[in-house]
């Protein structure tokens, strides 16, 4: 843990927090306190939390805790409202945060965007979450990947990147209804711990239930089965990709470590609680993995499984090799998958003008053109 975050109250939990509080000889309730400031409040300071007694304020500071509420260093807007978040920590390291309003397209007609939480038309967000400085898993089509991998988040600085993101769109669940999405820099399941410290604080200190939450995993078959035991987990998502072996390990290197058969009797083995079905994603590139052929081998991999899967046309980028497929491929591969009774959604891309979309956050500051094709 980097020496800046020694102090931080920004990652700790009540019981934490609670023994800081006995620690001062103050009284239990001061956690609670503490706690809610911190992650309800997303105060900036520790002076600002005003439930607390300045004598407990100043001793807290003195002994050098702050609240450790990560920096915004840049901001992108794009056209369809989506923010990408350049979001900078202590030791100079920074990840990207992606903030997604859904609601009415276009003008809202009140002088307000659309996807502006004040306007009527806005009826909830997706915050797309980093779990790392850059990944390890090495996706041959994913802009993150070229990074390699700095370091893993603590769990305060996982949950802090939603926090900072709430409080800087003015945003306060439950009360606004705010999903999350593990799908940002860096792979989850690598950084276990923390990516699992960091949910239980957000589901108990932001009011955003585990329900709104999805974990995407490009396949760590071990903790696919550590994950299932979990008592408040977010639901399941597996990078697919690749219709067999030898186009999968081609894409994405894991598949060296964890083949197909390892990973789908995983995915079947999962505990699904009812009404929720676990999700692959599969992200198809022009003339590669897009084939009908890939798609009907797709549907003998997941048949009879309580499953969906998300189709992603790839989101280019400077230095992918790869193309985006045309619409006609996309959707003749959807019509396979759905003939055979498994649900297929197209994932509409957010903010691929500003280098926001899924694939594309490489802490990207100066912005060109983006090809479709």
């Amino acid at each position: 843990m980097p020496a800046a975050h020694l102090h931080s109250l920004l990652g700790l939990n009540l019981e934490e927090l609670a023994d800081i509080v006995q620690e001062a000889g103050e009284p239990s309730y001061r956690a609670r306190q503490l706690f809610d400031a911190v992650y309800r409040q997303k105060v900036d300071s520790v002076e600002q939390i005003l439930t607390l007694p300045r004598t407990f304020r100043d001793r807290l500071g003195e002994a050098g805790f702050s609240v450790g509420l990560p920096a915004i260093d840049k901001k992108f807007a794009s056209l369809d409202g989506t923010v990408r978040y350049l979001i900078g920590f202590p030791d100079g390291q920074s990840v990207e945060t992606v903030w997604m309003p859904e609601g009415d397209e276009g003008e809202s007609g009140d002088g307000t965007e659309a996807g502006d939480p004040r306007t009527k038309g806005w009826s909830r967000a997706t915050i797309c979450v980093s779990s790392q400085v850059g990944c390890a898993v090495d996706c041959q089509f994913c802009m993150t990947a070229l990074l390699g991998v700095k370091r893993n988040l603590t769990a305060g600085e996982i949950a802090g990147q939603v926090c900072a993101l709430l409080k800087d769109q003015g945003v306060s669940p439950p009360e606004q209804r705010v999903n999350l999405v593990f799908m940002g820099m860096g792979e989850p399941f690598l950084n276990y711990d923390n990516f699992i410290k960091a949910v239980r604080l957000l589901v108990e200190g932001t009011g955003i239930p585990a329900s709104r939450m999805t974990v995407s995993t490009a396949g760590i078959v071990p903790r696919i089965y550590d994950f299932a035991q979990e008592p408040v987990r977010p639901k399941l998502a597996i990078s697919l990709n690749a219709s067999n072996d030898q186009l999968r390990t081609r894409l994405m290197p894991i598949g060296k470590k964890w083949n197909l058969e390892k990973l789908i009797a995983a995915a079947r083995d999962f505990p699904l609680p009812n009404r929720e079905k676990l999700t692959f994603e599969y992200v198809l590139l022009a003339d590669v993995n897009d084939a009908e052929q890939n798609a009907r081998e797709v549907v003998e991999l997941i048949r009879g499984m309580r499953a969906k899967v998300n189709l992603i046309a790839l989101n280019p980028g400077p230095e992918i090799d790869f193309r985006t497929p045309e619409e006609e491929r996309v959707t003749a591969f959807q019509r396979i998958l759905t003939s055979a009774g498994i649900p297929a959604f197209i994932r509409r891309p957010r903010g691929r003008d500003i280098y926001a979309a899924c694939g594309q956050l490489k802490r990207t500051t100066e912005l060109v053109q983006v090809s479709s094709g």
